[in-house]
């Protein structure tokens, strides 16, 4: 089923919008203009349909165990969040989880990005795999597997490594703790690929998805957010003297700017067109933007 922006605002036009100017400006990204009028555009009714799916799930996972004779306990509702490097999917994420921790229904919303699956700098290195981070190859499939698969189970507690932007590496001995939630939110960049043919095991993170979504735009439009954003970065978080990045700091607007758009030829435009983009027809819902960040058009699987 395809929306366009008016017709997909007003699925939801009573809905409640749980947010404010002031949230969103504190959970946007770097470079992603979002503000309350796309939020109340295209996240409440995302948010309201959302509720209707976990709201369905919870009354199958009854039905099913009376059926069956053994009610356990429900465990949580997954929702995958896919796309690009610089394609807003962080922000959408966490608007998302906000947004979806208002409803008195899933008070309790995780989010986890799958960049804390990444193997650390060292093991990229002595792999050869660090001009391919963010490649499937770079993440550890098993930890990730397990870890949405001990969610999914209903595991109280469940531990994830936690990722810095700024070293650019994996936090020692940091963990993010989840605990048994309403609604686990996992987004990366590919987190809808299938398994692997011939993997030893035939499962995916995407096994234990319940709704999906991914976040499409243009390649040229998202290397000129990507650039963007890297200018941005040089004067801020590259400055700090703890910043994996810093050597970019000095760079003059042009010379970054030549460096942001070989970085990405080089290294994010091949991930996007070969593990990235073709995983866009796995999802649930398809957002797509314009140039201009704000979506144009959703495309809704039928049930």
């Amino acid at each position: 089923m395809e929306f366009d922006r008016d017709q997909w605002s007003a699925l939801a036009d009573s809905a409640p919008l749980p947010l404010t100017a002031a949230d969103v400006e504190r959970l946007r990204g770097i470079g992603d203009p979002i503000d309350l009028a796309e939020v109340d555009t295209i996240f409440r009714p995302l948010s309201s349909l959302l509720q209707m799916y976990v709201a369905a799930t919870r009354g199958l996972h009854l039905a099913t165990g009376a059926f069956l004779r053994d009610i356990g306990a429900r465990t949580p509702y997954v929702i995958g969040v896919a796309g690009s490097v610089a394609v807003g999917k962080s922000s959408m994420s966490r608007l998302l989880r906000e947004m979806l921790s208002r409803f008195p229904e899933t008070p309790s919303v995780a989010l986890v990005t799958t960049d804390g699956f990444l193997h650390p700098n060292a093991e990229l290195e002595r792999r050869g795999l660090m001009e391919r981070k963010g490649f499937p190859e770079s993440f550890d499939r098993r930890a990730m597997l397990r870890f949405v698969h001990e969610v999914k189970s209903g595991v109280p507690e469940v531990h994830a490594p936690v990722y810095s932007h700024l070293t650019y590496d994996i936090v020692p001995d940091a963990r993010i703790v989840v605990r048994s939630p309403d609604v686990l939110i996992v987004e990366g960049l590919n987190v809808l690929q299938p398994a692997r043919v011939g993997a030893s095991t035939p499962l995916a993170i995407s096994d234990f998805f319940d709704f999906s979504i991914y976040v499409d735009a243009h390649p040229e439009h998202v290397k000129q957010w990507y650039v963007q954003r890297f200018l941005t970065l040089k004067d801020t978080a590259f400055q700090d003297e703890r910043s994996y990045f810093r050597r970019y700091g000095s760079l003059s607007d042009e010379e970054a700017t030549a460096t942001a758009s070989a970085i990405w030829d080089r290294i994010n435009a091949p991930n996007l067109l070969r593990n990235i983009a073709p995983t866009r027809g796995r999802a649930t819902l398809v957002l797509t933007k314009g140039p201009d960040h704000r979506m144009r058009r959703m495309r809704l699987r039928k049930l």
